[in-house]
């Protein structure tokens, strides 16, 4: 029994995009199903697929926050 956990930020992909859609989300755990029973023959019915949410703020990267990082990245360009 395969789950697999998705943890994602509330943010958009892109430019004004809100946190993703049920559409978006339905997709990843399809996704990801499918990829479990391609690759380790894990029937789609015994595969379980968690996505969380986090707030942009409490998502770290490099050692910063996300937006700190961000910040960091665009004064370096």
């Amino acid at each position: 029994m395969p789950i697999v956990r998705i943890t994602i930020t509330r943010e958009g992909s892109g430019p004004g995009r809100n946190a993703p859609t049920a559409e978006e989300k339905a997709a990843l755990i399809k996704g990801t199903s499918q990829l479990l029973l391609d690759v380790l023959h894990k029937p789609l019915d015994s595969t379980f697929v968690v996505i969380e949410e986090v707030e942009l703020d409490s998502f770290g990267w490099g050692g910063l926050p996300v937006p700190e990082r961000r910040k960091q990245q665009a004064t370096h360009r």
